[in-house]
């Protein structure tokens, strides 16, 4: 009777053990999942900066852009440096979004559409033991943020807003990232978790339009600057190491 109950004991031992080893120093984790990005969004006037390459100062009060919301895959892959360091790079599928009008551009409805890219890279630090199923966390990192494939795709805004056919530019940036969370140890190797981002960036979007004039067809380049300041959701499933 005193062997089995040892040999059980044993057992529950390894067993801690190895769900211990599976969330420490040591450990890799790949994981992937969806995001919800929600841009917390405002915009500045329009301004038109330059005329057949004469620059100006011409601001349009009242017009700006507002960006919707977007869904899209994400992956990521991650090491823990001591029980509760881990460090961690998230990537995704480019979320596209929808640019619409707002103030005197409401009108126009849908502008344009945009791509973002922005691989995070992200310093945790978990709570708990590491042989906790359930262990929540709090990190910080940095993400370089950039844009693809902008286009205007409203031919109505283009002609009477902006005067012809136009091409679109945004700005890349560095931001900080931050971040709080949770994971759930399902077994010594599969888990889930939920995590929110804040992203605290903006870009200068750049149009450029070949303006039909009275002397001719002239180059116009107009800007305004827009804060994305996402909120990011990332809902996941992993398997460590």
């Amino acid at each position: 009777m005193n062997l089995i109950r040892m040999t059980g004991s044993c057992a529950v031992a390894a067993a801690l053990s190895t769900m211990a080893h599976a969330q420490s120093a040591g450990t890799i984790f790949f994981s992937a999942g969806w995001y919800h990005v929600a841009p917390q969004d405002s915009s500045n006037n329009f301004r038109f900066t330059s005329v057949g390459g004469s620059p100006v100062n011409v601001i349009v009060p009242n017009t700006g852009v507002a960006v919707s919301n977007a869904d899209t895959f994400g992956m990521t892959g991650g090491y823990f440096f001591t029980d509760h360091i881990a460090a961690e790079f998230q990537f995704g599928v480019p979320p596209k979004y929808d640019v619409s009008g707002t103030g005197a551009l409401a009108p126009f409805g849908k502008l344009g559409t945009v791509r973002e890219w922005g691989p995070v890279l992200l310093f945790q630090y978990f709570l708990r033991d590491a042989q906790a199923k359930f262990r929540p966390y709090v990190g910080i990192g940095v993400t370089r943020t950039w844009f693809s494939d902008a286009r205007s795709t409203n031919t109505a805004f283009e002609t009477e807003a902006l005067g012809g056919p136009t091409t679109v530019e945004s700005t890349a940036q560095w931001a900080p990232v931050f971040n709080v969370g949770f994971t759930y140890a399902f077994t010594e190797h599969w888990f889930a978790g939920f995590s929110v981002l804040y992203v605290p960036i903006n870009t200068t979007s750049t149009f450029t339009t070949q303006a039909q004039t009275p002397v001719g067809t002239l180059t116009r380049r107009a800007e305004t600057k827009v804060s994305l300041d996402p909120v990011v959701t990332y809902l996941r499933v992993g398997y460590r190491f």
